[in-house]
């Protein structure tokens, strides 16, 4: 058994993470490069170290769980979200139960909120955001963030859901008591139920094709009768029928 293979067994036991579901080129190579960076000529002093220094484990979680968002990511596909598959949402019923699934510092359930809200109040407004990462998780309660995040934010709605302090941007109270966030791993926990609407974009290019299944097969079952899942921009389903799904429009799928 290689070294790597090792570190992933005990990288499983010590978090509850199954590297083994990524595929293994990109994140071996990944975490290669994070470990000799720190110095470390192979996996097993690296766990090692890891497993004792809190530093060093964020770092390596940040790593794992790739942390990319922004603000209105592919603004054209939010503007599907506001023009076609809410207003059609909103037919059945005023409060929509939604979740925002991998959901990193918090950009992707906020601009959930801000769309929505355009078509009802703060009060009907409730959306579950996880993560498996608890920092990003504490970063996105704070609802702080840099300029870099919000360019694709329109000007208007920069202006009716932020404040600016000094360099940073902080987002209106009223729109983070509509989230709550909670630790959740994709391949391991129970998923929420009846939801509306599910958001998971640009993270399940990082797992296997049997675990992308099974997170598809799972996310359908949460979803109601005609809900609603929305992917990111390089995650199309080429076999959506095998779920349950239809192609509602580019990069959303309803369910039935």
């Amino acid at each position: 058994m290689s070294d790597y293979q090792d570190f992933t067994n005990s990288i499983k036991k010590k978090t509850g993470i199954d590297l083994s579901l990524y595929k293994e080129v990109q994140m071996k190579r990944r975490l290669t490069s994070l470990r000799e960076k720190r110095g470390f000529n192979d996996f097993t002093s690296y766990f090692k170290k890891i497993a004792t220094d809190k530093e060093l484990m964020d770092e390596f979680l940040d790593k794992v769980t790739i942390n990319v968002s922004e603000f209105y990511r592919n603004a054209s596909r939010w503007a599907v979200l506001d023009e076609k598959v809410l207003p059609q949402l909103l037919k059945k019923k005023k409060k929509l139960k939604i979740w925002s699934a991998a959901c990193s510092t918090g950009e992707e359930p906020y601009t959930i909120a801000m769309v929505l809200n355009q078509h009802v109040n703060f009060s009907d407004i409730e959306i579950i955001a996880t993560d498996i990462d608890e920092n990003v998780i504490e970063r996105a309660k704070k609802g702080v963030y840099g300029e870099r995040s919000l360019q694709e934010v329109p000007a208007a709605i920069k202006k009716k859901y932020f404040t600016q302090e000094g360099s940073l941007f902080k987002i209106d109270e009223k729109i983070k008591k509509c989230i709550t966030f909670k630790k959740h791993n994709l391949l391991s926990d129970s998923y929420p139920s009846n939801l509306d609407l599910i958001v998971c974009r640009n993270v399940l290019i990082y797992f296997t094709e049997e675990a992308k299944q099974e997170i598809y097969r799972n996310f359908s079952n949460s979803l109601v009768s005609k809900g609603v899942f929305f992917v990111g921009s390089t995650e199309q389903i080429f076999n959506p029928d095998k779920y349950e799904f239809s192609v509602l429009d580019t990069f959303f799928y309803q369910k039935g």
